[in-house]
Formats: C-alpha cells, structure tokens, sequence
C-alpha cells in the first residue's frame, strides 16, 4: 500500500472472519461485542492500561489521541466497574476517537447508542469509576481480552469480533484477504447451482 491512510482504508472492506480464515492469532475474546449493530471500523490503536476504580486516567489519554484513532483499554485487575458512559464517549467524539475497545463494561449504553459511537464491550454495569488516579497508563503495551497490543497496532472490528496485528503483518494479509472474499460470492453460487462443497473445494 503506498501510505497508512491508503491501508486503513481498503482494511474496512476486509472482515474479521475473512482474516480468521488465515491467522489464528491477534482475536480478542468473542466475549467482546459491539453495542451498535452493522459496524466496522479501522484504525491505530492508542492504548491505556486502567485498574480497578481509576477514574482520571481515560481523560489523561484522551489528550494523546489523533483523529481517528481506537482506544483500546485493558481493565487489568477489575471485573465490576464501568469505565465508560455518556461523558466519556462526548469527550471521546471530540478528541476523534473512532471506536473503542474495553475489555470490562460500560453504563449510559442508551446515551452511547444514541450517540451513534462504537464500543466492543463485555457487557454493562451501573457501579462507575471514581474521580482519583490510581496507576493508570497511556501509550503503552497492554493486554485486553486475551491479547497484546501495541500502541499503533492496528485494530479492526466489526460485527463478529475484534483483531488487533502489527501494521506491517496486516499490510501483508490484505491483498489475500480481499481475493478470499472475492471468491466466496462465487463459492455461494455455484452452491445454489447445487455443486457441492466438496467438489468446489477439490475434496
């Protein structure tokens, strides 16, 4: 790809299956799902690693991200409080955040839908963080849901899931990525033409 717009660009045509049919890693887990319906996004991960009640450091990070940018956050040792609300995501909207990634739950999920902006989340929780930092990080390596990820990693979500790869991998996968779905239009109609799998796979 001759720039990394050109590469975030033609990623949101690419599905996260499709790439699932070629790499085993980078998949977070499918316990994470988008609240919005019918949604990719792709873009350049900006990290924040985010314990227990900590309530000052998204804000912190959020002085860090450039349009367009997904913040992924890992929760580290809490599995109760919501990171993410109705404030959160206007702050979020402003800074240009495209999406976030949160390995832990959110509160104001009708806000958030309204707001027409896209978490991938474990799910929803009314006890909140707190005002009062307590050893959040931004802009550094994480973990969230399973697996690692570098600050400008690329991340890719949509409906069956999030990935996160290495730009230099996921430049390497594309171009295979779109021949596969390419031909599985193909694959489907000669299916309805009542060819079998088999034979269509040279079985």
């Amino acid at each position: 790809m001759s720039s990394e717009d050109d590469l975030l660009t033609a990623l949101l045509s690419v599905e996260t299956a499709t790439i699932g049919h070629m790499v085993s890693h980078g998949f977070m887990s499918p316990q994470l799902q988008c609240i919005l319906p019918n949604v990719r996004i792709c873009g350049l991960a900006l990290t924040v690693s985010l314990p227990e009640d900590d309530g000052y450091s998204l804000p912190f990070a959020l002085q860090e991200a450039r349009r367009g940018d997904v913040l992924v956050i890992e929760r580290l040792n809490d599995n109760h409080h919501a990171c993410w609300g109705a404030v959160m995501t206007v702050a979020a909207q402003q800074a240009g955040i495209a999406a976030v990634i949160l390995d832990g739950y959110i509160t104001d999920i009708s806000a958030i839908i309204s707001a027409k902006f896209p978490v991938w989340c474990k799910g929803r929780s009314p006890l909140t963080t707190k005002r009062g930092k307590t050893g959040g990080a931004a802009n550094k390596k994480v973990t969230c849901a399973g697996v690692v990820v570098n600050p400008g990693d690329i991340i890719l979500a949509d409906e069956n899931g999030v990935l996160a790869i290495p730009k230099e991998e996921m430049a390497s996968l594309l171009d295979q990525a779109l021949e596969i779905q390419r031909q599985e239009p193909l694959i489907i109609e000669k299916l309805k033409q009542g060819i079998s799998l088999a034979d269509i796979y040279g079985l």
